[in-house]
């Protein structure tokens, strides 16, 4: 009976919301016991292949690489690199702003915060009359890519993978009027101020948004610099669920 032990090839990449790692699986098996064939099918769309190498005890130690033959879906605008979006949200001024000027906007002019973190982190705490609509969600669907995403997650701790929020930009369109002046905020905040250590400033979860929001027709589109960690740790205004 073979004996299976699963191995990680050293050339395993990751992108946490496209990608997953080719895992190799490697066992022995004696060859008068059954016979092998070179390939199996895991489901409709994920594959095993794998090659054989006889060792000095007569088994055979056999490597599998798992691979998905789902097809990718088509790259979304979330998934541009950094330096596109950048070069955009600079070219139509989308301007950062800091938490107490957010404040003050939102008090002063009118202005709406939207929160896109997830549901549960926006329940815990948001800054009073923020909207939330997540920009990632957790994976919902259970399709041969969406198996294989999870797997990718699983491989490196995550449990709760998440991806794209598809309804992202409807569901922003049915609370948010277009030309309504809109401050995109999240956890980290992200920038587009270079640095020594960062040329070109660094990505965010409300950046995306921004650059996604701006692509679909809002005009006045602003950025929390500094994201709500910072918000909060000032001691700005927060609201919960439960004092809404």
């Amino acid at each position: 009976m073979a004996s299976l032990t699963t191995l990680v090839t050293p050339h395993s990449t990751c992108s946490l919301h496209r990608k997953f790692p080719s895992t190799s699986l490697a066992f022995n098996y004696n060859p008068n016991s059954a016979n092998e064939s070179s390939s199996c099918c895991l489901s409709p769309k994920v594959f095993v292949g794998y090659s054989s190498r006889r060792n000095s005890s007569n088994s055979t130690a056999v490597r599998l690489v798992i691979r998905s033959a789902a097809t990718k879906p088509a790259k979304s605008p979330a998934e541009e690199d950094w330096s596109i979006k950048r070069k955009y949200l600079l070219e139509k001024k989308v301007r950062s702003v800091d938490v107490k000027e957010a404040l003050r906007l939102q008090k002063e002019n009118n202005f709406v915060i939207l929160d896109v973190r997830p549901e549960t982190e926006f329940k815990e705490a948001h800054p009073p009359g923020a909207i939330n609509v997540q920009i990632y969600r957790l994976i919902k669907e259970w399709t041969a890519w969406d198996i294989a995403r999870r797997a990718a997650f699983a491989f490196f701790g995550i449990f709760q993978g998440t991806e794209e929020n598809p309804e992202f930009l409807q569901s922003v369109e049915s609370k948010i009027d277009k030309n309504a002046k809109i401050i995109v905020a999240c956890s980290s905040g992200g920038t587009m101020k270079p640095s020594q250590s960062l040329p070109e400033g660094q990505q965010s979860r409300s950046l995306i948004a921004a650059y996604m929001l701006v692509l679909n027709g809002y005009s006045n589109v602003y950025h929390l610099e500094g994201g709500l960690y910072t918000w909060f740790k000032e001691g700005l205004p927060a609201a919960s669920e439960d004092s809404d």
